[in-house]
């Protein structure tokens, strides 16, 4: 694979193993257009890759990915047509994610929040620093959970422990999120990257097609649950991004002060 022309993404190898690094540190890793066109060329390249028996994902800096850039989603506020055109972008994702064959351990080294926890949890096995963040706030900040926090949430950790995190965007410590079957295992911070590499070492010595096929297998039901919920959580998510009450929470971010939501008048604009 050629890296060099990828900006977003850094990449380092080590044997068989890929690690690849969310590398915007000085917006905590938010995913931009830039940054989610590389995700998915690099998700549609990796799989030819030879080289590649086993993914880290992680992030530059403090953080794994603090979610969307806040740039981003004002610039769908105030022109709010391409907004439509991000529902087959976030189901693309999700898609060309699931059909990695290449194991993908998730080394969440801090915040891994909205799509920055999607990713973290729909790859196949999640570590986490027990200090780390990890939540899916879109409902703080006016919007609907609708890209993909919706479908996995309720897969790892059930129907009703998914409702109260994704309800309330709440927010667990990846200590918290171990002991609920969220995530795989939390270490201290400085055991993360000797414990990431270990099992990423025995991924890779492992029998490759028997490890990658039953990745595949696995993930069938993932697939389906994404092909079936995604367009409506996305067309849901682009109505909410719409509303007075989201406008008011973004702009309430960028003031830092607690948003004022209004039931009644929180409607999508006319």
């Amino acid at each position: 694979m050629d890296f060099s022309s990828y900006t977003s993404l850094a990449f380092r190898r080590d044997g068989h193993v890929l690690h690849v690094t969310f590398n915007r540190p000085d917006t905590l890793n938010a995913v931009d257009d830039l940054m989610q066109r590389e995700l998915e060329r690099f998700f549609m390249e990796v799989p030819a890759d030879p080289e590649t028996r086993v993914i880290v994902l992680t992030g530059a800096g403090k953080a794994f990915s603090a979610g969307g850039d806040i740039e981003h989603i004002q610039k769908q506020i105030d022109t709010p047509a391409p907004t439509y055109g991000l529902i087959a972008g976030a189901k693309r994702l999700l898609g060309l994610l699931l059909d990695v064959p290449q194991p993908i351990i998730a080394k969440v080294n801090g915040a891994a929040i909205g799509l920055g926890c999607t990713l973290a949890l729909f790859s196949d096995l999640i570590y986490a620093a027990k200090h780390a963040k990890i939540a899916d706030p879109h409902v703080k900040v006016g919007f609907v959970a609708g890209d993909g926090g919706s479908i996995i949430w309720p897969q790892l950790v059930g129907y009703a422990r998914a409702k109260e995190y994704l309800l309330t965007g709440e927010m667990l410590t990846g200590e918290e999120a171990a002991r609920l079957g969220l995530i795989n295992h939390a270490l201290a911070a400085e055991e993360l990257d000797a414990a990431v590499d270990a099992m990423a070492q025995k991924l890779a010595a492992g029998a490759r097609h028997a490890v990658q096929w039953t990745k595949a297998t696995i993930n069938i039901g993932l697939k389906q649950l994404v092909a079936t919920m995604m367009d409506a959580g996305m067309a849901y998510e682009a109505l909410s991004s719409r509303t007075e009450d989201h406008a008011e929470a973004v702009k309430a971010l960028r003031e830092k002060r607690s948003p004022r939501f209004n039931a009644i008048d929180g409607a999508p604009k006319q």
